[in-house]
């Protein structure tokens, strides 16, 4: 309000709401890499989903402000409260649905089409009661995922993995491509003056936001020591803190990169909108600032404060492989002694010894020589000479392709199984199936 005194209180907050949610697969992208503390991560992530939905809840209250007039002073509470409950109600009953529909889909096309659709459908239902469609999206897949992994089979679990991942990829690319063409037409409109002062209220707004995110992450890390700190009498809190050390609390404080959202949303403005090419710019402006000047500097800072992972992830999946490979040992004792039987048995023996090697700390490849490269060296001949084999009957006429790709995916799905047995040593002699594609 200070650089641009005529805008409306409205449409600075919505610039603030657009600005506000920073982009969490920007930052664990790289950090990630990096092998960082897991909570660091969790609470990166944790707070990027309630930052989209408190800022776009906001900037739709404050959109609406703008064009209509008819939300003003202390009736935006009731508004926020109705449409926050009315959007978790709605979440819930949708997913509870839709999970009992996908129950019964073993098809992948359908699997993965029904899950695009009912998410769109989701945001579109949020959109026409007038709730909130991020904060239902939000619930609903938080919702969902609870009960998806009970009911869904591998089989379309994995490939919707990849689907979704080049669908994110594809939409924040898009995003990009739209407000670049939003902001040629923006440059065609604007003259050397006018065009120096949205860069340097874009350079403002960028320096605000990492600022203010700072102070905002310092002061929470302060504010939840104190409360977490012992009484005088020695006694500790109950309550458990945060657990952020003042390195993490830096990387968190400076991973606050904005990305598909603040774009989206500032696309998302109507036509008429005050001050809607400054606001456009600015968007662009602190996305891009936030990207090149935090995400080039947080993986050297990163490496500067020494934060280490503390193997707690891996530990839990150490933990849980044993647990479940035990349950699988125990579900094969009791059945009847038959050839497959004896084969099923002896494999999760195998895994299960090489999981609790890997609990204890020991290299379950170590405790009999090179035995573990032996047994992965065995099975990688194996499968190469599978595939050689499988090649050479589709180059001679002896199978077609569709017989080609159906035996190919059982040997895919064999490789990772082996690769589980002997260790991952296994999977890497698929190489003949690169260069031999179509």
């Amino acid at each position: 309000m200070l650089l641009v005194p005529s805008m409306p209180w409205a449409a600075a907050i919505a610039l603030g709401a657009i600005v506000a949610p920073p982009d969490a697969a920007a930052a664990t992208a790289v950090l990630k890499q990096l092998r960082p503390p897991y909570r660091l991560l969790t609470i990166l992530q944790g707070e990027s989903l309630f930052n989209d939905a408190s800022a776009l809840l906001v900037y739709r209250l404050a959109v609406a402000a703008t064009m209509t007039g008819f939300i003003s002073g202390w009736s935006v509470v009731p508004v926020l409260a109705l449409v926050t409950v009315g959007s978790i109600l709605l979440a819930l009953l949708l997913a509870h649905l839709v999970t009992r529909m996908t129950a019964r889909i073993r098809d992948v096309p359908t699997g993965v089409i029904m899950q695009f659709c009912t998410t769109f459908l989701t945001w579109i239902v949020a959109e026409r009661l007038g709730l909130s469609p991020i904060v239902t999206m939000v619930v609903f897949a938080m919702a969902a995922s609870r009960r998806s992994p009970s009911i869904m089979p591998a089989r379309i679990r994995i490939p919707t993995w990849a689907v979704w991942e080049v669908a994110v990829f594809v939409l924040n690319v898009l995003a990009f491509i739209l407000i670049g063409f939003q902001l040629r037409s923006i440059a065609a409109r604007l003259t050397i003056g006018t065009a120096a002062r949205y860069v340097a209220f874009a350079a403002a707004v960028t320096l605000t936001t990492i600022v203010a995110r700072a102070v905002w992450v310092t002061g929470v890390v302060a504010f939840d020591r104190w409360r977490c700190r012992p009484h005088r009498d020695g006694r500790p809190r109950t309550r458990e803190p945060l657990g952020l050390t003042g390195g993490s609390a830096v990387i968190v404080a400076w991973a606050g990169m904005r990305g598909t959202v603040t774009l989206a949303a500032a696309l998302a403005l109507p036509v008429a909108f005050p001050y809607r090419d400054l606001i456009l710019t600015t968007a662009f402006g602190v996305t891009l600032g936030t990207l090149v000047l935090q995400g080039l500097t947080v993986r050297p800072l990163m490496q500067r404060l020494r934060l280490e992972d503390d193997d707690s992830v891996e530990r839990e999946v150490r933990l849980a492989r044993v647990a479940m490979l035990q349950a699988a040992a125990d579900a094969t004792a009791a059945a009847p002694r038959t050839e497959a039987v004896e084969l099923v048995r002896r494999r999760y023996e195998l895994q299960l010894r090489r999981a609790e090697a890997e609990v204890a700390g020991v290299d379950a490849r170590t405790g009999a020589g090179t035995a573990g490269d032996d047994d992965a060296a065995v099975v990688r001949a194996a499968m190469v000479a599978q595939r050689q084999r499988l090649l050479a009957l589709r180059s001679d006429g002896t199978i077609g392709d569709i017989a080609f790709q159906r035996i190919e995916e059982e040997l895919d799905w064999t490789e990772l199984g082996w690769a589980q047995v002997v260790g991952p040593g296994a999977s890497d002699g698929g190489s003949p199936r690169q260069d031999n594609r179509g």
